[in-house]
């Protein structure tokens, strides 16, 4: 990563990202202020906007188009979860699908789902990473993701099935969620809810990948996986925090500098 921003910043370019934030979710705070470390601790310039719970969607939209003509800004991400009067399907599909490095965008999941090249959600996009650093081959192996949402699990699942992994996904309505988990190979927990997968819901040897954030009764972070009990049986498992959190972060800035790339090709 380094390399491509020495490179880009020989021609004069310096990977630009903006990020909206609306309102003051506190995690939303937490998440943004990461965000923007990180692009500042990776040569990146970050641009932080934040505004009160009451902007209009009217004037949210025009910022978003605004930043959508700055040739400086080369991503745009809008923090979710939005203020309730504000349409989150409008305004994601208001980025320009060239900044859209969220991987949010309809034009985004169109080319996940059909294959062609585009920006990936950074969530699942992390996840498929943390499984190529350890040289896992997805080939003919049975993936199960716990969680249908459009920012993880279903891309989540697209990204596996292109890996020719075998996928279930369940969710809420999955009369027997142990007995698709059992047979899994891979599992990928991504549903927002403390200690959905238990170790008795594990084969022996399975990648377990933790995409939850919740806090338990103490107020400290956990996943959606028990992972004291899950470790002692899978081969691989992802903490929280600490895993899938900065894998999400650094695919942000790996957009972000294609992005950058993308522009100097337009």
């Amino acid at each position: 990563m380094a390399q491509r921003s020495a490179a880009l910043k020989a021609r004069g370019i310096t990977p630009g990202l903006a990020v909206i934030l609306v309102g003051d979710n506190p995690a939303s705070q937490v998440y943004v202020r990461n965000k923007v470390k990180a692009c500042e601790d990776s040569g990146l310039r970050s641009v932080l906007e934040k505004y009160e719970a009451s902007l209009s969607e009217t004037e949210l939209l025009a910022r978003i188009e605004a930043l959508n003509q700055d040739p400086d800004i080369h991503g745009i991400l809008v923090q979710l979860p939005l203020p309730g009067h504000l349409d989150t399907h409008k305004v994601i599909e208001a980025i320009s699908p060239a900044k859209d490095v969220d991987g949010f965008h309809m034009a985004s999941a169109g080319a996940l789902l059909t294959g062609l090249p585009g920006f990936w959600p950074c969530t699942p996009h992390g996840c498929m990473k943390m499984l190529e650093s350890i040289g896992y081959d997805l080939r003919g192996k049975h993936a199960v993701v716990i969680g249908r949402s459009n920012i993880v699990g279903k891309p989540m699942a697209l990204m596996l099935l292109q890996q020719n992994a075998t996928v279930t996904i369940c969710h809420s309505a999955t009369p027997d969620l142990k007995a698709m988990t059992l047979q899994a190979d891979v599992i990928v927990a991504a549903v927002g809810k403390r200690h959905v997968l238990t170790a008795d819901m594990v084969k022996p040897g399975a990648v377990v990948l933790d995409v939850g954030m919740n806090r338990d009764d103490n107020g400290k972070l956990c996943g959606d996986v028990d992972f004291a009990g899950v470790s002692q049986v899978a081969s691989y498992i992802t903490p929280v925090p600490g895993g899938v959190g900065p894998m999400t972060i650094t695919m942000l800035l790996v957009n972000t500098l294609q992005a950058a790339e993308n522009s100097l090709a337009a």
